[in-house]
């Protein structure tokens, strides 16, 4: 198996496929095996409690602002119907 994205794919997703390590767990996640998203949200848990426990409470609270914008969305499409 290649390392290498598919041509026939957008440069937007080729290029996000690109980035070293984050690009290639999409890549395993979208085009790989049902277990894979087991594996990355593992992953990225994991990173999240090793920030936490490097950085503290503002590793903690930034995810969480940075979820606003979404809650926002939510609430706007829930009232919307």
């Amino acid at each position: 198996m290649s390392l290498a994205p598919p041509p026939d794919l957008p440069l937007w997703r080729r290029l996000v496929y690109a980035v070293p390590v984050f690009g290639w767990m999409l890549r395993d996640v979208l085009h790989g095996g049902r277990e894979n998203i087991y594996y990355a949200l593992f992953t990225l848990v994991a990173l999240w409690i090793m920030a936490i426990m490097t950085w503290g409470y503002p590793a903690m609270i930034l995810p969480a602002l940075a979820l606003v914008p979404t809650a926002f969305l939510g609430l706007i499409l829930i009232t919307r119907g």
